[in-house]
């Protein structure tokens, strides 16, 4: 492989605890070290700090790293997501039109890997959300099943924020499975203990 481009890039690593903080960069740096599209020429590692105020902690490194086209730059781009790129060699680029639709259908490419991903996580969270709700319902039903609450009491048994809860329990109402009278909280006598699916 021809290495015809140099550039320079900064990875930056933050959270805590300190010692995942610096084994995490090492990691990186390992990675890119054994990647045979890519050739480190110069590596400067700082100190790790931690961040004003917080218990995070941050580290960089700076590399200068030799590889054979810009289509190597932006796959590095996706996999190491750097804070920086600045192409050092050579100083003016020209591009065939063939080079060039290479070089856009690349980055097509990983960015329909990327919006995948992101909406399996959507999905996958909008699903989690509605289970959550529905097992809260159900114990909410089932608790005022046994016995009359306030909105601090289903709280408190809950764990869930009081007024996130109280909304939660206006969307009950709403839906006819509960009602209030004088802040405390009742099964509506017409509604079944547990959700139906």
């Amino acid at each position: 492989m021809e290495e015809k481009v140099l550039f320079r890039t900064v990875l930056e690593v933050a959270g805590r605890p300190k010692e995942h903080v610096e084994s995490s960069l090492q990691e990186y740096l390992g990675k890119i070290k054994t990647d045979q599209k890519y050739t480190v020429v110069s590596e400067e590692v700082a100190e790790i700090q931690q961040e004003k105020d917080q218990q995070l902690w941050m580290i960089f490194a700076e590399l200068e790293i030799r590889t054979a086209s810009l289509i190597e730059i932006i796959s590095f781009c996706f996999d190491y997501m750097p804070s920086l790129i600045e192409i050092l060699e050579p100083h003016e680029l020209s591009f065939s039109n063939t080079h060039t639709s290479s070089l856009f259908n690349d980055l097509q490419a990983r960015l329909h890997q990327v919006d995948m991903v992101a909406k399996q996580l959507r999905l996958e969270n909008e699903h989690l959300r509605k289970n959550t709700q529905d097992l809260l319902k159900n114990y909410i039903l089932v608790l005022l099943g046994t016995q009359n609450l306030t909105s601090a009491q289903l709280s408190h048994f809950t764990g869930v924020n009081l007024n996130q809860l109280e909304d939660f329990l206006d969307q009950l109402i709403d839906e006819e499975k509960i009602d209030m009278k004088e802040g405390i909280y009742y099964l509506k006598e017409d509604s079944p203990k547990m959700v139906e699916h």
